[in-house]
């Protein structure tokens, strides 16, 4: 070949636009919130006040996770909490969707959830994003 013309055998040569292959591997893009709070039981209410508040406690979890590309559509994505083998006050929850993503997991409080839609549970896969939003339950302090 002559100098400064065209590509010689054995270059690597680019398969796919500056894009990239919306089907190869890939971690899901994801939004998630923590809802924190103070707990107002009897023993806060007489110990602190709103100018000096007790430590803020974690109240539930709202999971955003995008999957535009799913290869199958007709499959909803789906949920797992397992135990975390170095803590008992964490597990873990995973969200596996399918090809072409990858299995996404996070660390939470291990808590019981709360499955009441009144009280603000949602698992839903409209338009290819995963809403799962959950808040803990309450336990409240009977003689």
């Amino acid at each position: 070949m002559e100098e400064g013309g065209g590509a010689a055998f054995g270059d690597e040569v680019k398969l796919f636009n500056s894009h990239g292959n919306k089907y190869c591997p890939r971690k899901p893009k994801y939004s998630n919130h923590v809802h924190t709070g103070y707990e107002w039981n009897k023993y806060n209410q007489t110990h602190y006040d709103h100018d000096n508040p007790p430590p803020k406690m974690v109240q539930g979890y709202k999971f955003n996770i995008f999957y535009p590309d799913l290869v199958d559509n007709t499959k909803p994505p789906s949920h797992t909490k397992e135990n975390d083998g170095h803590s008992s006050e964490t597990c873990i929850i995973s969200f596996c969707a399918g090809p072409p993503y990858e299995e996404l997991a996070f660390r939470i409080v291990n808590q019981e959830w709360e499955h009441s839609h009144k009280k603000g549970f949602k698992c839903t896969f409209e338009q290819g994003i995963l809403h799962l939003y959950f808040n803990f339950k309450r336990f409240r302090y009977h003689r």
